[in-house]
């Protein structure tokens, strides 16, 4: 069996330098991440942007130049960027976010998007208009209900089919089981393209259970910052470089 596809989400929308102190923040440091993240076998990066407070930010500029900064020092690295409100910012602003960058490739929470349904036409369609891959964040079987509704009804554009199963994002403490992909398999077992990411100390556990069953992974800071005993890992690079040589072993 083969190695699945392996992104890494190296920060996320709240973490910080307190939590852990190898988190990159500015844009150099998760360009010097993507390129140790790579070596170690990452096939694409899920990239976040903070603003000179180091808070999470949907700005475009900053996007724009941490793109031309990736492709000039990792260009064989695939970049997605987020659209992730994180609290902070309504639906007008992530489609602006997607219209200004104009991106090769962005995920997007639709529950996040259905907190405004006229626009969320507009939203999808822009993307196909420009050609950005979507991939859609669904956090539990609700999402699912959501996302195959929208695509019923022509919300989603056809070929908009990519997903992410998060599991344990609203779980107690945040703290993911293998189990939990259980339901979304159920609610979706016709997805040809999906990917799973996992929060908490069995992270790595979930990930080398949803590869044996075909999806590609998402391993990184934004989820979890230790392994199954509780340890720190040292950095991103080396969460990735530990769960490939799991995966190695598991799938040989």
């Amino acid at each position: 069996m083969s190695l699945p596809f392996l992104m890494v989400a190296p920060n996320g929308a709240r973490r910080g330098k307190t939590d852990h102190p190898a988190l990159p923040i500015s844009i150099a440091e998760t360009v010097e991440t993507a390129q140790a993240c790579h070596a170690a076998g990452a096939d694409a990066l899920h990239l976040h942007v903070r603003n000179a407070a180091g808070e999470h930010s949907l700005d475009a500029g900053s996007y724009r130049e941490a793109l031309t900064e990736l492709a000039l020092r990792v260009p064989d690295l695939l970049v997605q960027i987020t659209t992730e409100s994180a609290g902070v910012y309504d639906v007008p602003a992530q489609l602006r976010c997607l219209t200004g960058v104009r991106p090769e490739w962005a995920s997007i929470s639709v529950r996040e998007i259905a907190r405004d349904q006229d626009l969320a036409p507009r939203l999808y369609a822009s993307c196909a208009e420009q050609g950005t891959t979507v991939q859609h964040i669904l956090y539990d079987a609700d999402d699912v209900a959501l996302l195959q509704d929208w695509q019923r009804r022509g919300v989603v554009q056809t070929g908009q089919d990519s997903v992410l199963f998060v599991l344990g994002r609203y779980s107690a403490g945040q703290v993911s089981a293998p189990s939990d992909l259980i339901p979304f398999r159920a609610a979706w077992p016709r997805s040809a393209d999906w990917m799973v990411c996992a929060f908490g100390p069995a992270e790595h556990a979930c990930l080398v259970a949803a590869a044996k069953q075909g999806a590609a992974l998402r391993v990184g800071f934004e989820n979890a910052l230790t392994d199954e005993h509780g340890r720190p890992h040292p950095d991103n690079a080396a969460s990735v470089a530990r769960l490939r040589r799991h995966l190695e072993k598991t799938l040989a």
